[in-house]
């Protein structure tokens, strides 16, 4: 995508050989690129967040692999990096598929081999991320077309929570992917974003994705996607997933699960953009067999912001001496999902759609 009409990736290799980043912390205020140069970085910047997004996570995490191979290339050194970029952030299931990967493609080579196979890896994986989000935009893209066929001369009116855009991936995004590809094609679409409390990622990013694209967009805090579906303002939601499982259950940013109740009782049709590396085949249950994880209180009591001087500050909000808690995830039942949007299809959010629409995927995670 582009910012101020130059094109940028989130994660990219530059000229000199150094993973380049786009740290996301100081966004939208502020756009900072920083260099990933040694393991601990690469660690660091996806358990504190410069990185977000569950397959930027997993493309990050591949080029930490890489980078460590560079480094020390040996036996120990490949399951030490996959031990301490695994404990990062636990929820998002492309960081462990991305480091099986690595792992995997790594193990059969004498060391001598691995840095540059794991280079060559790494960049595929991004390439894939690439090309696996712009086709869950076509298949979106159709969607928002028949609704717009249903209101001609009226914009779609999209709801989204968390981000779910090209900063949560490589490129492209997953939820945005259908909303770029409508504005390409000329069909006129309008944004409700959700502020996405404690981070405000939906303030911040998905925000900061559709000024910087002209996409039309109205942020709102996170309570009001119920009232707009109520008074037939939302045709449409569109989120992400950070593990999807074998039965269709959703895991994504806190409060998607509230959204998918609103839209069930508005019959508002509420679609998950699911690449495939993030569907976990080992779970069915995600209610229970899903780990949460559960970040610090300091997220919910303080808020970051631009202060008139144009510091960016974090703000308390909560009296000294209250806790909070942090749950950073929840997880929507499959039920309550209209339909999957994956590279490959609309996928019914059943065992039995899935499995259909992914065989060999299946097949291989039970091998």
């Amino acid at each position: 995508m582009k910012i101020n009409g130059t094109p940028y990736r989130t994660i990219w290799q530059d000229a000199d050989g150094v993973v380049q980043v786009i740290d996301q912390r100081w966004l939208p205020h502020e756009l900072r690129i920083v260099p990933l140069c040694t393991r601990a970085e690469f660690a660091t910047a996806i358990r504190d967040m410069w990185v977000r997004g569950a397959p930027l996570i997993g493309a990050t995490a591949a080029w930490g692999v890489a980078v460590q191979m560079a480094d020390d290339p040996s036996d120990a050194s490949l399951a030490e990096t996959w031990e301490v970029l695994h404990e990062t952030r636990p929820t998002a299931i492309n960081l462990r598929w991305a480091l099986d990967e690595m792992r995997r493609t790594l193990a059969p080579l004498p060391p001598g081999d691995r840095a540059n196979a794991a280079a060559a890896r790494a960049a595929a994986i991004c390439d894939e991320d690439v090309e696996i989000n712009r086709r869950i935009g076509l298949h979106g893209l159709e969607v928002i077309r028949a609704i717009a066929a249903t209101k001609p001369g009226r914009p779609v009116n999209i709801l989204t929570h968390c981000n779910a855009g090209w900063l949560a991936t490589v490129d492209w995004g997953t939820a945005t992917s259908p909303i770029y590809h409508a504005d390409a094609a000329g069909i006129p679409v309008h944004v409700f974003v959700d502020e996405t409390r404690p981070r405000n990622q939906g303030a911040q990013l998905t925000a900061w994705e559709m000024n910087s694209h002209g996409i039309p967009h109205s942020l709102i805090v996170d309570n009001a996607g119920g009232h707009l579906m109520q008074h037939g303002e939302v045709d449409m939601v569109i989120v992400g997933t950070d593990r999807t499982t074998a039965r269709g259950d959703v895991c994504n940013k806190i409060g998607t699960y509230l959204k998918a109740l609103a839209a069930q009782a508005n019959g508002v049709p509420f679609y998950v953009a699911l690449p495939s590396p993030t569907i976990d085949w080992r779970v069915q249950d995600g209610v229970r067999e899903i780990p949460i994880e559960e970040r610090s209180g300091a997220e919910v009591t303080t808020v970051q912001g631009r202060a008139p001087d144009g510091r960016i500050v974090a703000v308390q909000i909560s009296p000294d001496g209250t806790t909070a808690r942090n749950p950073a995830f929840d997880v929507t039942p499959a039920g309550l999902v209209t339909g999957l949007l994956t590279e490959r299809g609309l996928c019914p959010a059943t065992a039995d759609g899935m499995a259909a629409m992914f065989p060999d995927l299946k097949a291989a995670a039970a091998d």
